[in-house]
């Protein structure tokens, strides 16, 4: 039998060239949520995308761009990730921030 959690995904849609502080903004929050002991963080890069401002990002039209979408995402429970929103709110001026329920099948350390 398979133990699991119910946990949070939270996600946070951005460009890669968004910056906090002069630095990568998805390295920022990466950053702050080991801060905060969040349990796991993520940064996916993405090869097409588009959002509110309907221009389309891809790594095909643009070749080798440094502006494609960025998924970050970070699991654990809510009360570890209600934290952050505050900072989230602050630091993500052009995206889409998201937060799902998961089950987490298996998490281990090592």
């Amino acid at each position: 039998m398979i133990h699991a959690d119910h946990e949070i995904l939270l996600r946070i849609f951005i460009s890669e060239t968004d910056t906090y502080h002069k630095k990568p903004l998805y390295e920022q929050i990466v950053i702050k949520a080991h801060e905060l002991g969040i349990a796991g963080a993520t940064v996916l890069r993405g090869l097409m995308g588009y959002g509110a401002g309907s221009r389309i990002h891809s790594a095909k039209v643009l070749r080798l761009s440094d502006d494609l979408p960025v998924v970050v995402e970070l699991v654990d429970v809510e009360e570890k990730l209600n934290p952050l929103i505050p900072f989230l709110n602050d630091v993500v001026t052009e995206g889409l921030i998201t937060m799902e329920k998961v089950t987490v099948i298996k998490y281990r350390k090592g």
